[in-house]
């Protein structure tokens, strides 16, 4: 009989769109062995698990409430395996101010920061960002993904963009990297491989992750030495076994000056066609499927 899987994919995060594909794309990967389910996180969750009684809960969610702990806590209620990260580890990377204090704690180089909650006048904020930083800075949400409402900003635009994320009430005010972008994608305790983007955009913002008429480079092999790459994969690994993290993760860094700088690590990394861990996987010959069917076990042995 087929091993039933369920695959919570949609949502209510500003990644909706982004977890609908992936949800779509894994399933069609997995009706080639398993018995596959698509399910909304809705109020119907609980009747649709009870009503397919799946052996596996594979999340396709991004963003709040899918990445962030929140339905980690629903599903454990089950008493399902279920793939990524756990309860704490999806907390705490999610939330970008616990899991830079948690990078700093553990010597991994991230860029600095200061957080705001929209109680300084702007002289205020200004001399506090010139004291600690300087311009051009980032600002973003502390608990978004896919670098939804991230915004590099110098001294004339800041203030006009901090007010465009006044509805998160806290925020978090980043120093600029610039340099190279490097992302490492990780596998349990394998470290499986790093590639570049050199995004036409700004940045590697959500345009650039998600739409083909961005026309981001994607490099890999990634152009560094054997010691740096080394270097890199061995911080990712790191900064996935500190924050307790299970199955896939995808950390991003800024290479600028001979230093990696870790941005964030993703305990629910996308699996788009233009996602990133299965075009790593696919040039160490992974398939997409065989990635699938790899976090299918891995949720099964961890749970």
């Amino acid at each position: 009989m087929k091993k039933k899987i369920l695959i919570l994919s949609g949502g209510i995060s500003k990644e909706r769109s982004i977890s609908l594909d992936t949800g779509k794309q894994v399933a069609r990967e997995l009706k080639k062995k398993y018995n596959v389910k698509i399910c909304e996180p809705d109020n119907d969750l609980e009747k649709n698990v009870k009503k397919f009684k799946p052996d596996i809960i594979f999340n396709a969610l991004h963003g709040q409430f899918g990445e962030d702990g929140y339905i980690q806590s629903i599903i454990e209620n089950f008493k399902i395996p279920y793939t990524h990260s756990g309860v704490i580890a999806s907390a705490i990377a999610m939330d970008k101010e616990i899991s830079k204090k948690t990078f700093i704690k553990n010597k991994i180089l991230t860029p600095k920061y200061i957080n705001y909650s929209y109680d300084k006048n702007e002289k205020e904020l200004t001399t506090k960002v010139k004291k600690y930083l300087k311009f051009p800075v980032v600002v973003k949400p502390i608990n978004e993904g896919s670098s939804v409402n991230v915004f590099i900003c110098n001294k004339k635009n800041f203030f006009k963009k901090i007010e465009l994320l006044r509805s998160y009430k806290k925020i978090m005010i980043e120093e600029f990297i610039g340099g190279r972008e490097i992302q490492v994608a990780i596998l349990g305790k394998k470290k499986l491989g790093a590639i570049e983007l050199k995004p036409k955009r700004k940045f590697y913002d959500y345009v650039a992750k998600y739409k083909k008429s961005a026309k981001t480079k994607h490099i890999i092999p990634v152009e560094l030495s054997k010691k740096n790459l080394n270097k890199v994969l061995n911080i990712s690994m790191k900064a996935h076994n500190i924050i307790g993290c299970r199955g896939v993760t995808r950390s991003d860094f800024k290479f600028f000056k001979g230093k990696f700088y870790l941005l964030e690590i993703n305990t629910q990394p996308g699996m788009t066609k233009l996602s990133l861990v299965p075009e790593i996987a696919a040039y160490y010959g992974m398939s997409f499927f065989k990635l699938i069917e790899w976090m299918l076990k891995d949720a099964s042995i961890n749970r």
